[in-house]
């Protein structure tokens, strides 16, 4: 059964920066496109960043020229590097394949506030 593992959350002050992980089991990670997903209170989940088994990168506007996805392959790693977070940046993530097919995780949160 594939697991993803999300890890990295905190709380973080305006303009901080967080790294967010996320662990793969099974043989699937590489083949797929990944991506990083956040849902906050009372808002529907959304797509932050994705990234394709070749290592190109798509971002929303809420979030490009902020955050960086990236993977390791070797490792079924998937890493989602934040910096200038922004209080509306406040939500629980996750990771999973784009589209998704896999079980939500247990995300990891991530709170924004001075």
């Amino acid at each position: 059964q594939v697991q993803l593992v999300e890890s990295g959350g905190g709380l973080v002050q305006p303009g901080g920066s967080l790294r967010l992980s996320c662990a793969a089991s099974g043989t699937f990670f590489s083949a797929y496109t990944m991506g990083w997903y956040r849902q906050a209170p009372g808002k529907q989940r959304e797509l932050v960043a994705a990234i394709t088994s070749g290592g190109n990168t798509t971002y929303p506007d809420s979030t490009k020229a902020r955050f960086t996805i990236s993977r390791d392959n070797s490792k079924n790693t998937l890493y989602l590097q934040m910096n200038k977070l922004k209080p509306e940046d406040t939500a629980v993530y996750y990771c999973s394949t784009v589209p998704r097919f896999l079980s939500w995780g247990q995300g990891t949160q991530v709170t924004v506030s001075s």
